[in-house]
């Protein structure tokens, strides 16, 4: 669905992304990791048109996606940033309202149909009991399922997001991450998504693509790109790779100056 091309993007005169190129596959989770700086954040940002190009062309369905209205982008992909926030007066209902905004016509609002997605996916994020809740009031736990909610009540096939798990418990991390893979196989949605955690993308990610320094160094499934080598070049780290349980698992060596004696 998204195919970009040797994009280059960046802040000002500062490039970020340097010459990347990628395919992304439907149905699938696709991380981006790599260490803080190396462009994660920007190629999303890219994605959603929020920066411009310095070189390069990204396509979405075999068309420019800079050419997309602003509205017909948000039909066909949703986007959670790092941060979110809305004001405290407003209940988890009123914000998964919003997020159908571009299928409302100038003087209409949500149709029959718009309300029932809506239930839907507080379902599915559980959260139905919730609903006239404020968004503030929720825990951590429920505040980052309503954020995702939100994404789903977009309704696109594509959801972009930037590190969603990032500050929560273990616990909150596997279910948010649970969730969204269920969304994969069975709602056929194709998520992008910028994860820190090794574990958690050999964990949950079909893809990845690995980045450092604005450079995509590694691009493919899990098996191909969580390798030893290229853990070294992206992140200056030595780790052990080994299977368990049917997934790789990563276990980063300890420096010989910082090893314990006896």
């Amino acid at each position: 669905m998204i195919e970009i091309n040797e994009i280059t993007a960046g802040y000002g005169r500062v490039a970020v992304l340097d010459k990347v190129s990628a395919r992304f596959s439907d149905h699938r989770l696709t991380a981006l990791i790599g260490p803080n700086g190396c462009g994660k954040s920007t190629l999303l940002k890219a994605i959603m048109g929020f920066l411009p190009l310095k070189h390069g062309s990204i396509w979405l369905e075999g068309q420019p996606i800079n050419r997309l209205r602003r509205k017909t982008l948000a039909r066909k992909v949703a986007y959670l940033p790092q941060e979110c926030f809305c004001p405290d007066y407003m209940t988890l209902g009123e914000l998964i309202e919003l997020a159908g905004y571009s299928r409302y016509s100038l003087t209409g609002g949500p149709s029959e149909n718009d309300r029932k997605l809506y239930r839907d996916v507080l379902e599915i994020v559980g959260l139905t009991d919730q609903a006239d809740r404020q968004v503030n009031r929720l825990s951590g736990g429920q505040r980052q399922r309503a954020w995702v909610a939100m994404v789903l009540a977009q309704n696109t096939d594509i959801i972009l997001m930037d590190e969603p798990v990032n500050h929560l418990d273990v616990k909150y991390q596997y279910a948010i991450l649970e969730l969204i893979k269920e969304l994969i196989i069975h709602h056929g949605k194709t998520v992008i998504i910028v994860l820190h955690d090794l574990n958690l993308t050999s964990t949950f990610a079909d893809d990845v693509i690995m980045l450092h320094n604005g450079v995509a160094v590694a691009k493919g499934s899990v098996s191909e790109t969580m390798t030893p080598n290229n853990i070294r070049q992206v992140f200056d780290l030595d780790a052990d790779i080994f299977p368990r349980h049917g997934r790789l698992v990563c276990l980063p060596q300890m420096p010989h100056s910082e090893k314990l004696t006896a």
